[in-house]
């Protein structure tokens, strides 16, 4: 069976990967709309309401808009921007995050992609958190750097204009849009203290969650959470878990090849109290576009890692 899909906004970074991915999948047929009908109202929702599955790749109102024109009730979507990340309609797309996520992608009409730092975060806390070994009530905080790709169009441009910039903080109003996604799909009491960056290569990214067990007063050790999330992970082709020991450093490089893993890292003292959890993946494939083609696998009955680059 061939399924018919629409990218709207299938001409910015992640719309660009995503139509690329699957120009060659003989399971999908894409709709295309000419440059002069990308923005037609009309055009537009013909072709939502045309298509089996939609993914938008649009800022957060435009994203909106597309869903407001959805009339048919055999369409289905994927939406790659956060405007639906928290809504209590739709699926979270994270597959691996949570116990049965990826049966209630399957059987969703409405499915919300993960962003790419809140990937890394909750691949490392949420299955923690739900089983008992980190407290929910943990004022968590994360630091992060991504390649300037994750920015889009506008940020691209900037750092291949100003080479000389090699780190770019931001967020410092601390109101990133990722903070209730993270808050609420871990599972948590308070906000995270989000503090992101850009540096200066063009894909990857690198997300890090520092703990201090003692002054949480859990018994849970830097061992015990690397077992479990071993065990969370156990079988999967996407995540991989490693222990830090013996490894110095994580290093995002500007000749990095593009992938859909997660790899996820538990670095630790020698008494396993003080503890670095740290994910490394790419903010354009498990991000973003690796992602929304495996929620689109798991809906359509595939195998979840076709098309992907593992």
């Amino acid at each position: 069976m061939t399924y018919s899909v629409f990218i709207d906004g299938a001409a910015g970074t992640t719309g660009l990967e995503i139509a690329d991915r699957l120009a060659a999948r003989q399971e999908f047929e894409l709709v295309r709309l000419h440059d002069d009908q990308r923005k037609d109202l009309n055009a537009r929702r013909d072709a939502i309401n045309n298509s089996d599955f939609v993914i938008l790749c649009l800022p957060d109102d435009a994203a909106k808009e597309a869903v407001s024109l959805l009339e048919s009730d055999h369409t289905r979507i994927i939406d790659a921007s956060s405007a639906h990340r928290t809504a209590p309609d739709w699926i979270y797309g994270f597959a691996e995050f949570h116990e049965g996520q990826r049966e209630r992608i399957a059987g969703a009409r409405l499915v919300s992609n993960p962003g790419c730092y809140p990937t890394g975060f909750l691949g490392l806390i949420a299955p923690l958190v739900a089983r008992g070994l980190l407290p929910a009530d943990w004022p968590y905080a994360v630091n992060a750097v991504s390649g300037y790709s994750g920015g889009g169009k506008a940020l691209i441009e900037r750092f291949e204009q100003e080479r000389e910039i090699g780190f770019r903080g931001y967020g410092f109003n601390l109101e990133h849009k990722h903070m209730p996604e993270m808050k609420r799909h871990a599972g948590l009491d308070h906000d995270v203290v989000f503090a992101p960056a850009v540096v200066s290569a063009y894909r990857g990214m690198i997300v890090e969650v520092p703990l201090n067990l003692a002054a949480m007063k859990i018994a849970a050790k830097a061992a015990d959470l690397l077992e479990t999330l071993q065990d969370h992970y156990q079988g999967s082709s996407i995540v991989g878990v490693h222990d830090g020991s013996g490894i110095g450093e994580l290093l995002l490089n500007d000749n990095d090849p593009a992938t859909d893993r997660l790899e996820l890292y538990v670095f630790a003292n020698e008494n396993g109290d003080l503890v670095r959890l740290a994910a490394k993946l790419d903010n354009l494939g498990k991000g973003a576009a690796g992602s929304t083609v495996q929620d689109l696998n798991i809906m359509a009955g595939l195998d979840e890692t076709l098309g992907l680059r593992l």
